[in-house]
Formats: structure tokens, C-alpha cells, sequence
């Protein structure tokens, strides 16, 4: 295996997998309830810093991890039950939850800058050491993200496809009307959407933290990401998400290695637009909405 394709193969592959974990939050609550969660990304933040006070205060990681994404589930239910909620039914609902969750986003952001201070943080990676493979030298805790990220988004097909709340979110997805007819507990169901969200976003910011220096600002960039990756594949499904986040890595892998890193937004940016020209829906996109 040559150096240059041991390089761009490992570097999609992880790009892809933190893209994708990114995104199918995102897309999931678009799917199931019609609407952008701009806090998305300040919920990924919120993940890592959780995760980071509970090994503070003495949990080991291998525990502080897990109950931090919990606590990003309950914390995704009460963003739902605040800010959304109450608006569904009435006129332009996209437009303003885009604005409440970017309100209840700046004041997460804000009150985490206040509580933790604006001094970076790092959290323990997630299996320490490094490898060389082919050649390229990688960490453990990039390899760990890249074999987590297919177990658990094979976790949430099983889910969605194969569960009861699953199909009733499905369900939901489909026709919010004929859902309401045959008994099901749409809100429920809605807070359950933003809760398995808020989690997937919290694991994002737990893989991010592990590598990167944290500050409460972390969530920008990850957002825009995820925002692409979403548009990109397209948002009437969670799947398309899931392949184009693995496309755009490769892409951008090869990009960085022939082309450098300053290069490469712009190429992302001008492809995108040119797809985006030919099929507006996105290059993943299905018919109707739905969570498959």
C-alpha cells in the first residue's frame, strides 16, 4: 500500500466517520420533525465539556463518557420541549425554531464560557497510543472513531428499522396526520428525536474533544460541517447524510494531500455548488421524506 493511498484512505475514513457523526443528528430531527437544529453544534460542545467535569470530578473515562451522552439525551428532550414545541403548527415554523435554537444555542455557549472558562481543555482519547498503517502514522483514538462510528450508526438502522419506536418515528416521518390517527404519541416521539440527536451530537463532541483542544466556541465549525454534509446528501433522509459524510471525507483527504489544506475548502465549496446546480435535492436525496 502506497504512502499517498494509506494517507487519503485513513484520512477519509476518519474525516468521513466524524462528518457522519456530525450530521445524522441533524438529519434526524429534520426527517422526523420538519425543522434545522442550530444548536446542534453548540450541543456537541456541551457533550465534551460534560464529559470532561464528570472525569473531573473523579469518574473514570470509561464511564464519564457514556453517562455524558446520556445527559445530552435529556438535555436534547428539554431544548424540544422549550423551544420547539411549543411552535409546531404554526406559520414559518422553520424559520423561527432556526431562530430560538440559535438563541437557546448562544445560551448554552455562553453559559458554558461562564461556568468552565474560556481556557482550552482536552479530554483523555479514547484508547491512547499510535500506529502506523501503510506507512502513515495515525493515533488509536482515530482508529477507535473510525470502527465506533459504523457500529453505531448500525445501531440506529436497527433501531429505526427494526423497533417499535423506530417504525413509529418512520412513521411520524412519513405522515404526521395518519400518525396522530392510529394512536401514536407524536410529541413524545418528537422529544424522543431530539434526545437520540442531542446524543449522537454529544458522542461527536466527545471523538472531537479526544483530539482537539475544547473551548466553548468549539461548535461552529462542526455545525457549518454538518450543515454541508446534510445539504450535500441531502435532508429527506438520514441515510443520504451518513453517505455523502464519508464522500465529502475522501474528497477532502485527497484535496489536503495534493492540493494543501488551504486549498481545499474552496474545492469542497465550488463541488458543491456545482452539484447542487444539477440536483438541488442533493446527491443521496429520495422522493419523499422519510428515515431510511
Amino acid at each position: 500500500m502506497s504512502s499517498a493511498f494509506a494517507d487519503i484512505a485513513f484520512g477519509g475514513l476518519f474525516q468521513g466517520s466524524l462528518y457522519a457523526m456530525m450530521a445524522v443528528g441533524l438529519a434526524l430531527v429534520w426527517t422526523t420533525i420538519g425543522v434545522f437544529n442550530f444548536s446542534h453544534g453548540v450541543l456537541m460542545m456541551l457533550g465534551a465539556y460534560v464529559a470532561w467535569q464528570l472525569i473531573e470530578i473523579g469518574l473514570p473515562a470509561w464511564a464519564a463518557f457514556p453517562l455524558a451522552i446520556v445527559v445530552l439525551g435529556g438535555v436534547g428532550w428539554l431544548l424540544q420541549a422549550s423551544v420547539v414545541r411549543p411552535l409546531i403548527g404554526r406559520p414559518n415554523i422553520v424559520l423561527v425554531v432556526v431562530i430560538t435554537t440559535l438563541a437557546a444555542g448562544s445560551l448554552i455557549e455562553n453559559g458554558a464560557l461562564t461556568f468552565w472558562g474560556p481556557r482550552s481543555k482536552q479530554l483523555p482519547s479514547l484508547i491512547s497510543g499510535n500506529a502506523t498503517i501503510g506507512g502513515v502514522g495515525v493515533s488509536l483514538h482515530q482508529i477507535a472513531i473510525i470502527v465506533i462510528t459504523p457500529i453505531i450508526l448500525g445501531a440506529l438502522w436497527l433501531f429505526l428499522n427494526r423497533t417499535r419506536l423506530g417504525l413509529a418515528m418512520r412513521a411520524v416521518a412519513q405522515n404526521e396526520d395518519a400518525s396522530h390517527l392510529v394512536g401514536l404519541n407524536v410529541t413524545a416521539l418528537y422529544g424522543l428525536a431530539f434526545g437520540i440527536a442531542a446524543s449522537l451530537a454529544g458522542l461527536a463532541g466527545i471523538f472531537i474533544g479526544g483530539y482537539r483542544f475544547m473551548s466553548p466556541v468549539m461548535g461552529s465549525d462542526p455545525l457549518l460541517k454538518a450543515l454541508i454534509v446534510v445539504v450535500f446528501g441531502g435532508i429527506s433522509s438520514v441515510s443520504g447524510p451518513i453517505f455523502a459524510a464519508y464522500l465529502i471525507g475522501f474528497f477532502e483527504a485527497a484535496c489536503n494531500y495534493y492540493f494543501g489544506l488551504y486549498w481545499t475548502p474552496t474545492l469542497l465549496f465550488a463541488v458543491l455548488i456545482l452539484i447542487l446546480m444539477v440536483r438541488p435535492e442533493g446527491i443521496f436525496a429520495s422522493r419523499s421524506r422519510g428515515l431510511a
